[in-house]
């Protein structure tokens, strides 16, 4: 199993930036790739960054590509996500969630980003 836990999240005006960090801990060694999802009132949760662990490639939604940046530290067993330029459509709720071993996943708390004048 592994736990998971984001922070970072908050109140930033558009065109800002903010970090979130997730930290993941129990049996991380088995993770096959961390995603960042979001969550907007209303809409469906959709993936924003992937970072496979086998070989660091990553993947982002259309809609974030040339903003977020999706990276990880093995060491700290941490996984961030950048965000530049941020929108109000940017605003969610962010999770963290890893892709596991036996095809099971495990999804964080999530944090909340608001992007507002």
């Amino acid at each position: 199993q592994v736990q998971l836990v984001e922070s970072g999240g908050g109140l930033v005006q558009p065109g800002g930036s903010l970090t979130l960090s997730c930290e993941a801990s129990g049996s991380v060694a088995l993770i096959n790739a961390m995603n960042w999802y979001r969550q907007a009132p209303g809409k469906e949760r959709e993936l924003v960054a992937t970072i496979r662990t086998s070989d660091s490639s990553t993947n982002y939604a259309n809609s974030v590509k040339g903003r977020f940046t999706i990276s990880r530290n093995n060491a700290k067993n941490r996984l961030y996500l950048q965000m530049n330029s941020l929108k109000p459509d940017d605003t969610a709720v962010y999770y963290c969630h890893v892709n596991w071993a036996f095809s099971r996943i495990y999804w964080g708390q999530g944090t909340q980003v608001t992007v507002r004048s």
